[in-house]
């Protein structure tokens, strides 16, 4: 006969499922947003045009993804739920019209090839983050100052122009985002118990953090094992 303490654990076992389900599913949606969006417009040449060879709109859609997370991470507790899961979508479809140039300059099955790849790594860390006993804080603080030297390196790389540096960058990165994915994970989890904001709210923030790290993980292994249409 089950005591009240198993009873206990038993129900918030199943409601951090639940909640932790719910922040995956809105990873899902804006992942499907991102990537409809960048195959639908490289197989525009006018739409693409506009967006990629302007650079002042190329320029106002980056600072708009960038008004976006802040209005989601710096406001969330300000703005109505249905907002914040608007602006969620928002960057989501923002990041798909930035990414279109993927799909022009790597073949759709080397793309493909790649996400399946991702996927199976992200869903591993993200599987180890979970299920960790040990508390994950201290990777993610390594993570996140070694984010900040990738970030400088690329800067000083836009002006070398060195294939090898970059290489090393992405090969850094994808370890970078992997140590990001089971951190978040794992901060998912506990952010359930914190007060504050609501559910939805939470939820958002959480699919916002793993699809940041999703997303930068593929571009780092794309750059890495992609293959580019004129190779």
């Amino acid at each position: 006969m089950p005591t009240l303490h198993n009873t206990r654990v038993s129900n918030l076992t199943k409601i951090i499922n639940t909640y932790v389900q719910k922040v995956y599913f809105w990873l899902f949606i804006g992942l499907i947003i991102t990537s409809i969006t960048a195959y639908v417009v490289s197989t525009d040449p006018d739409v693409y045009n506009v967006i990629l060879g302007n650079d002042i709109v190329f320029f106002g859609l980056l600072v708009a993804q960038f008004l976006a997370i802040v209005s989601i991470v710096a406001f969330i507790k300000r703005i109505p739920d249905n907002l914040a899961e608007i602006t969620f979508g928002l960057y989501c479809f923002l990041t798909g019209l930035t990414l279109s140039s993927i799909f022009l300059e790597f073949s759709i099955y080397s793309i493909a090839y790649v996400i399946l790849i991702t996927a199976a790594m992200f869903g591993f860390m993200s599987l180890y983050g979970y299920v960790a006993k040990t508390d994950l804080t201290s990777v993610g603080n390594i993570a996140t100052m070694a984010l900040f030297g990738i970030i400088l390196a690329l800067i000083v790389n836009l002006f070398l122009m060195n294939s090898v540096l970059d290489m090393i960058l992405s090969i850094f990165g994808v370890m970078i985002f992997c140590a990001f994915t089971a951190h978040d994970t794992q901060k998912i989890k506990s952010t359930l118990m914190e007060n504050g904001e609501d559910l939805i709210k939470k939820e958002i923030l959480g699919a916002l953090n793993l699809y940041l790290d999703f997303a930068n993980l593929f571009l780092d292994l794309l750059n890495l094992l992609g293959k580019r249409r004129e190779d």
